[in-house]
C-alpha cells in the first residue's frame, strides 16, 4: 500500500469512535484474508497475546470503551515485561562477555603450565650424562 493512502486511511481511522474502529478492523481483517497480495508481518508474543486478550473481550460482547480501558491497562503491562526481558538479556549477555574474557585470559596460563620436553627421547637416568652405561673392570659383566 502506498504511503498516500496508508495516511489518508488512518487519517478517516481517528475521527471514528471505537465501535466503529473494530468495525473496520473486521473490513480489514476480511478483505486481507480474500485480497492479500503478501502475508502480514507476524506479531511479536506480547502483540498476539494482547490481540487474543482484545477478541476474547469483543466476543463477550464486553463494551468499546471497557475494551479500550483494558487495553490500555495491558499496553502498559506489556511495556513493563519487555523492558524486564530486554534488562534480561542485557544481563545475560553481559556474563557471556566476562565469561568469554576470563576463559581467555585463563587459556595462556594453562599452557604456560604445561611441560613440554624438546624430544621424544627418555632423559638419561642420573649420574649418566650421556646415558651411556658406564663401564666397570675388565671382565666384569
Amino acid at each position: 500500500m502506498n504511503e498516500t493512502l496508508r495516511d489518508r486511511i488512518l487519517r478517516k481511522l481517528d475521527t471514528l469512535p471505537d465501535e466503529r474502529g473494530y468495525q473496520f478492523l473486521d473490513y480489514a481483517e476480511f478483505l486481507e484474508s480474500r485480497y492479500a497480495q503478501k502475508t502480514a508481518q507476524t506479531p511479536n508474543v506480547f502483540q498476539r497475546f494482547a490481540e487474543g486478550v482484545e477478541d476474547s473481550l469483543r466476543a463477550g460482547r464486553v463494551s468499546a470503551t471497557g475494551i479500550a480501558e483494558t487495553m490500555g491497562l495491558l499496553t502498559k503491562a506489556m511495556g513493563v515485561l519487555q523492558g524486564v526481558a530486554a534488562a534480561g538479556k542485557s544481563v545475560a549477555s553481559d556474563v557471556m562477555e566476562v565469561a568469554a574474557r576470563t576463559a581467555s585470559r585463563a587459556a595462556p596460563l594453562d599452557r604456560a603450565d604445561e611441560v613440554v620436553p624438546s624430544s621424544s627421547a627418555p632423559a638419561p637416568p642420573p649420574g649418566e650424562p650421556n646415558g651411556e652405561r658406564p663401564e666397570g673392570p675388565a671382565g666384569a659383566t
